[in-house]
């Protein structure tokens, strides 16, 4: 990599009066898995050359450029910074370790055919996604890529002639002569081994989750024996809600001389309130010359042992006829009667009447899923729909990391309807809204009646394929071992947004993502998803789902109050009148009685009046038995352990049980 030039080097001295330099003397940007192991390094020299400790960067700036642009992606403003007693300082992501005295977001540097610029100046004179250089202000700048092509332009307007190439296992980094290399990381130290020796702390704490009323110890251990005097140590533990009062301990210890470890003692405390699962965030201050962190910024996950609670099942262990559908007075009185596409033209016209629909903005999404998606049984956890578990609310993605996380998906794939573009990056809250209507397909991007809470990395894993129940390349068809309790809310969502917006369509088959380059508009398989829609009925999950939505967007998902519509817009009954009764509540889910569950070899179905029929299927959808019966039945099988589904029909309505078959 060329240095600044010697000109630019001289200009600069004179005129700042500087007599010492700062140069790059690492960068790690491409680093295994998720990226969460970046950094960038600085080394001061005095005017001979020598590392120069101590040096304060007040008046430097980091600049990253993408060559895709050509423009500026991250500024670092380094005012306040300091180099180490060997003129060292590293900055980047919370997870390298020793730790940065500067922490940016994990895959804060791309990877691929960039340049790191090092400017005297500050962070407004290099404004986001410009094409700003400043060359006679130019200190250094490091051409560098995970793959072999040249940002050439940048490379161009800030004169480097040599670029470099990484992996994800190596850094590239400065040799003593000004040239570089390539090989395994060395953050935070002499890439040749060399200097002062520094004595690192290390934290360590049994655990990363506790719950309110538990105490565990802080373990801080120094590489080497301390000298000369105790080692005084600061730290903190308050993060956002959680405070001081949230915990009883000290936040100084002292590590005697000639000793290498102590231990603190905290006590979470249950204060009896209400107030969500919260993280603590373990932070140094400032620790004394000579010593550094070597891991830091820790956070532990405290759990609200307070929680809330609904009355309600999971979708694992569903209820029907608790939650009460809010269905506004005369809400659907339109469809009496009518059959065909003036029955689903007449659905539209409700659930997208432009004069009454809200459009919400993509951000308040995440507010919406908090309370739509709740977990019955801890409300300070979110449903996991595909995977089918709980997870913290705390758990949101909030940076491009997926593992452990959960995130917004579009049941309805973005790239299907043409609604990749996030409407709006600001959660203004239920009381701003902006009109739609059934022509502003775009407007599916955050309609929150196919977006679902859903674990980030099966989210990633379903990406944009129809649904189906053999697994392709183009078809999901769920995680393995699992009940498909998400089946049916998968259905009636997708058989919402075919209604809700023109130009989507639910197809029998695998459509196409694409036609041609344009977006589809269409999802499979129909048929499968009818099927979904009976051997996984609507529950009291969904039901709240709805009533929640609602009260956001001022339209219900029709499929939920009603599943049987599925069949009079897309299935066998098309072209039949539609009558509300089909559907009546005086068909008591809830006096039905499927027993003993689990069994071995028989059940019984009770609670029905006059001729019924029961159904008994695999989770797959294949019929297993069946039998028609007056009143009550007895059906005695032998089946293989495992987990079927029953079906009970009486006239135009029924409804679907889980039973496990040991």
């Amino acid at each position: 990599m060329l240095q600044k030039l010697l000109t630019y080097f001289f200009l600069i001295c004179v005129s700042f009066g500087f007599s010492q330099t700062v140069v790059i003397n690492e960068i790690d940007a491409d680093t295994p898995g998720s990226d969460v192991l970046e950094f960038i390094e600085l080394k001061s020299f005095d005017a001979g050359g020598i590392a120069l400790p101590s040096y304060a960067l007040d008046g430097y700036v980091l600049v990253f450029y993408r060559a895709s642009t050509n423009t500026i992606y991250r500024t670092i403003d380094l005012d306040g910074l300091v180099t180490d007693i060997n003129g060292i300082i590293h900055l980047g992501n919370s997870q390298v370790s020793p730790t940065p005295p500067f922490i940016f977001p994990s895959n804060g540097l791309q990877n691929a055919s960039c340049v790191a610029a090092l400017y005297l100046g500050n962070d407004a004179d290099f404004p986001i996604d410009t094409a700003t250089f400043n060359v006679p202000n130019l200190i250094d700048a490091f051409a560098h890529s995970n793959n072999t092509t040249q940002p050439t332009f940048l490379m161009g307007e800030l004169g480097i002639t040599e670029f470099y190439t990484e992996t994800a296992t190596t850094s590239i980094q400065r040799r003593n002569d000004g040239s570089y290399e390539v090989k395994a990381p060395t953050p935070g130290v002499n890439n040749d081994g060399s200097g002062i020796a520094i004595n690192y702390i290390s934290v360590s704490i049994a655990q990363a989750t506790y719950n309110e009323g538990d105490s565990f110890n802080i373990t801080f251990t120094t590489s080497a024996p301390v000298q000369n005097e105790n080692l005084i140590l600061n730290f903190t533990l308050a993060n956002g809600t959680f405070t001081n009062l949230d915990f009883s301990g000290g936040l100084t210890v002292s590590i005697p001389v000639g000793q290498t470890s102590v231990q603190n003692g905290i006590i979470l405390l249950d204060d009896g309130i209400e107030e969500g699962d919260e993280e603590l965030l373990f932070q140094f201050q400032p620790i004394p010359l000579g010593y550094s962190a070597n891991n830091d910024n820790i956070l532990i996950r405290v759990n609200d042992v307070n929680f809330a609670t609904d009355p309600w099942g999971t979708p694992l262990n569903p209820t029907d006829g608790i939650v009460t559908p809010q269905i506004p007075a005369g809400y659907y009185d339109s469809l009496e009667g009518l059959s065909g596409n003036a029955l689903k033209q007449a659905v539209q016209d409700i659930i997208a009447n432009p004069a009454i629909v809200r459009l919400q903005s993509y951000a308040d999404m995440w507010e919406i899923l908090r309370d739509s998606d709740r977990n019955p049984e801890n409300n300070n956890q979110i449903w996991a729909m595909y995977v089918e578990y709980p997870m913290s609310k705390l758990d949101q993605q909030n940076t491009s990391s997926i593992v452990g996380k959960w995130n917004r998906e579009h049941i309805f794939p973005q790239s299907r309807g043409g609604f990749e573009t996030a409407l709006g990056d600001t959660a203004d809250g239920i009381n701003i809204w902006t009109s739609t209507s059934a022509n502003t397909t775009v407007d599916g991007v955050s309609d929150a009646h196919h977006i679902r809470a859903a674990n980030g990395q099966e989210n990633s894993s379903r990406n944009n394929k129809n649904y189906g129940n053999v697994a392709t390349s183009t078809v999901y068809a769920g995680p393995t071992g699992t009940q498909g309790s998400w089946k049916g809310d998968v259905a009636r969502a997708l058989f919402y947004m075919g209604v809700r917006f023109n130009g989507l369509n639910v197809l029998n088959g695998d459509p196409s993502e694409l036609s041609g380059t344009d977006p589809s508009g269409n999802i499979g398989d129909l048929a499968t998803l009818l099927s979904w829609n009976t051997q996984d009925p609507r529950d009291d999950f969904e039901m709240n789902r709805n009533n929640i939505i609602y009260n956001w967007q001022m339209n219900r998902n029709p499929f939920i109050d009603y599943p049987l519509l599925a069949d009079y817009i897309y299935g066998a009954n098309f072209g039949q009148p539609w009558f509300a009764t089909l559907s009546s509540t005086t068909f008591d889910a809830n006096a039905i009685k499927v027993y003993p569950n689990p069994t071995t070899d028989y059940i019984v179905v009770s609670g029905l009046t006059g001729s019924s029929k029961a159904e008994i299927y695999y989770v797959t959808g294949q019929l297993v038995q069946e039998t028609t019966f007056t009143n009550e039945t007895r059906m005695d099988f032998s089946l293989t352990a495992g987990v079927y589904l029953v079906k009970v029909s009486n006239g135009n309505q029924s409804f679907t049980r889980k039973i496990i078959i040991r």
